[in-house]
């Protein structure tokens, strides 16, 4: 492990951030002679990010933290082309309309991280959009086409892989990393910017822009990717069987969000403390010793913490109570998760099998049954074996709603609406 002298690599390094740079040497030396402005970019596909996305913007907290400058750049212009990497399939095409949607609820995540302002280092988010629709396509072609290899593009992963598996891989997303390089390169002239950070998968697009800035303005650049993480049963990070793990709080409640972290998996718990939380190393230490039933623990630290990053600690301690209320007194919190049914419904009778995946406590209703027969839901914290039950009126508590239960760690309310 390379010993860097600059607080920001120190950081990153103690807390298992760094995965390659492209000079370490050069960028430790950059970091410490005074400000340093470094981007990552981000496409706006979704309305939100998700927890698979945490590792980059952490990379930008940490980033202004040691006292640099971070730029998030909202792809308004390469969104609509599309990155191919790690994709067998092209993307989806937005609208200009739907892409700007999506980059104002992006924003909303990054105010949680980052500090925006017009201080040297306050946070910029900035939308290549602005410079990519004024490119001329025959200048932009001759003036930057001819740094870029076909031979060396073709043995990117990014379109190797696609190409090895036989899916089509279009000349429009061919284009990506050439796009992705220009940002690099007018990053750096308008904005000082000489660091480039990303995940992993992304170190072919990087590696592209720091020879692109270099070739054309001989400019000295760096690059950083972290690994990709999965969890170490080798799922992908932010998704679960019911779907994304959203970090915007009106796609996914604090309350999930707090969940998905308690359920992590122990092996994980002490790597996930010091990538997603900012407690001290030797505090999280401490956790990583913890053994048994004494894990759980940590997990609700760190399920705690995780989302006092994203939610804010109000949030975060609501949910940590409403879980603590739901599991170790099985009572009815009103900061549980709460989805609206048809009152109309249990007038007629609502079938269990589909409230639960109305609830989104199961993918299908097949599951569903599964569950059931392996008495794993309950309702009013009823054990239910019954995979026929309908809901009624009568089934609703003093409080107005029914509560339904996956194991011990899941629960929604259903609330009838008028």
């Amino acid at each position: 492990m390379t010993s860097f002298k600059s607080d920001f690599l120190r950081e990153l390094s103690a807390r298992g951030f760094i995965h390659q740079t492209s000079d370490d040497a050069g960028l430790d030396e950059r970091a410490l002679e005074g400000l340093l402005t470094g981007y990552i970019g981000f496409d706006c596909t979704a309305p939100s990010l998700h927890a698979g996305s945490l590792l980059p913007i952490m990379l930008l907290r940490k980033l202004q933290q040691a006292g640099h400058r971070p730029i998030v750049l909202m792809g308004g212009g390469t969104t609509r082309v599309g990155d191919p990497t790690g994709k067998d399939e092209a993307r989806q095409l937005l609208t200009d309309k739907q892409i700007d949607i999506n980059i104002e609820g992006i924003r909303k995540v990054f105010d949680k991280f980052l500090t925006f302002g017009d201080g040297p280092t306050d946070a910029l988010m900035l939308n290549n959009r602005d410079w990519l629709d004024n490119l001329n396509y025959i200048e932009f072609l001759r003036d930057y086409g001819r740094h870029f290899s076909v031979n060396r593009m073709l043995a990117f992963d990014s379109v190797k892989l696609r190409l090895e598996r036989e899916h089509p891989l279009s000349f429009l997303e061919f284009n990506y990393m050439i796009l992705q390089a220009y940002d690099f390169l007018e990053l750096n002239r308008k904005y000082g910017c000489t660091l480039q950070m990303g995940g992993s998968d992304q170190w072919g697009n990087i590696v592209n822009g720091i020879e692109l800035a270099r070739r054309v303005d001989s400019a000295h650049v760096f690059g950083l990717t972290t690994a990709l993480l999965t969890t170490s049963s080798g799922a992908k990070m932010g998704k679960t069987a019911s779907g994304a793990v959203w970090l915007n709080a009106d796609m996914l409640s604090p309350y999930d969000y707090w969940q998905y972290w308690r359920n992590a998996e122990d092996a994980d718990v002490g790597r996930f403390l010091k990538l997603f939380t900012e407690l001290p190393l030797d505090e999280i230490a401490r956790l990583e010793k913890l053994e048994g039933s004494d894990v759980n623990e940590a997990k609700k630290i760190l399920a705690t913490e995780a989302t006092a990053m994203a939610h804010g600690r109000a949030e975060a301690e609501k949910a940590a109570e409403a879980a603590r209320t739901a599991f170790e007194e099985g009572a009815i919190s009103a900061d549980l998760p709460t989805v609206e049914i048809e009152v109309d419904a249990l007038k007629v009778g609502h079938g269990l099998l589909n409230a639960l995946v109305q609830a989104g406590l199961v993918a299908s209703t097949s599951e569903a049954r599964r569950q059931i027969k392996g008495g794993a839901v309950r309702v009013n914290d009823a054990p239910i074996g019954d995979e026929k039950m309908v809901l009624v009126h009568e089934n609703l508590t003093p409080e107005g709603v029914i509560k339904l239960s996956l194991g011990k760690k899941k629960h929604v309310l259903l609330k009838p609406r008028e």
